[in-house]
């Protein structure tokens, strides 16, 4: 594959996965102040950590779908880019569930179904590029802990989820 059509590559899903981030922040315009308002465990993190976490694994995330990619083209990875792209949408939706629609059951349905898809995606992308693999063990271990998070604040607050 050539130089630019790599780079390209690398910027397309760059753009798709920010795309999905900017979908899923739309709905958290408020949801540092909706965050300060709710009964938060001890071991929450300060509203200030999420931002550049996410930022972080987004850019992750991006470059494992593009190793994907570069190693077998859409055609040859289109099983596991098409649960990448499942998965994304999963995680946009939850924002709009948990931020936006303040719906905490189904916030944390859709988590636990994001998990899944994340594991699936794992394990898809193991069998082309295991460095695309491993970069999304991180994203993996954030999700997991933001449904234990998403568990405690829902029980937490029945008034305001």
């Amino acid at each position: 594959m050539k130089r630019r059509s790599q780079v390209v590559g690398l910027l397309g899903w760059g753009v798709v996965t920010f795309a999905a981030a900017a979908v899923g922040a739309w709905a958290s315009t408020s949801s540092a102040s909706f965050y300060a308002t709710l009964a938060l465990p001890a071991w929450a993190p300060p509203a200030s950590v999420f931002g550049p976490v996410w930022s972080l694994l987004y850019a992750m995330m991006a470059v494992a779908a593009w190793l994907v990619w570069r190693e077998r083209g859409w055609r040859g990875a289109q099983p596991a880019l098409t649960l990448y792209l499942l998965q994304l949408a999963v995680n946009a939706l939850w924002s709009w569930l948990f931020f936006g629609w303040k719906l905490g059951a189904l916030a944390f349905v859709d988590i636990l179904v994001l998990i899944t898809l994340v594991c699936a995606t794992i394990v898809a992308f193991a069998r082309i590029h295991r460095g695309a693999a491993v970069m999304l063990l991180p994203y993996l271990a954030w999700i997991s802990f933001a449904s234990a998070l998403n568990f405690a604040v829902w029980r937490a607050n029945p008034g305001l989820l």
